[in-house]
């Protein structure tokens, strides 16, 4: 079975430079905190079940993602408890309350959106966080055989 995710050998670490180490070493930290939110998971699961998706085009997400100020607004109607719903990933070193603490958002409080899915795609596997990763390509799929109904 493969490790979740991947460190580079301690010697890697130690040949790189000063200034190389220390981004080597602040950023694995980074990734190594994060993980996928099963909860997240499942409800991205049961809106595209049930149709509650916008099967819009990769680089839209830019312009659909929720703003700050949506997503104040959302925290300030719903808490926390509902807002992390609509990220993939968790990481474990920051405060239940927030914002930061979520990552790897899908979609705009109401749908899911191909374009947030494929962006969340597209990280998970540049930062080799593979549980998620693995989860937003079958969110993927899922949506892509929407389309193919279409």
């Amino acid at each position: 079975m493969l490790p979740d995710r991947v460190r580079p050998s301690e010697r890697a670490v130690d040949a790189a430079s000063p200034v190389h180490r220390f981004v080597l070493e602040n950023a694995l930290e980074e990734i190594m905190s994060v993980r996928l939110s099963r909860r997240s998971y499942e409800h991205a699961r049961k809106l595209i079940e049930n149709g509650a998706v916008v099967l819009d085009e990769r680089d839209d997400w830019s312009v659909h993602q929720p703003s700050t100020r949506q997503e104040n607004e959302f925290i300030s109607e719903h808490g926390f408890n509902e807002y992390q719903k609509w990220y993939l990933g968790i990481s474990e070193d920051d405060d239940e309350d927030d914002r930061k603490r979520y990552r790897f958002p899908y979609g705009d409080f109401s749908r899911v959106h191909l374009c947030g899915v494929l962006t969340a795609e597209s990280r998970a596997g540049r930062y080799k966080y593979f549980d998620i990763e693995w989860a937003v390509a079958h969110l993927h799929g899922m949506l892509d055989a929407l389309m193919s109904t279409k």
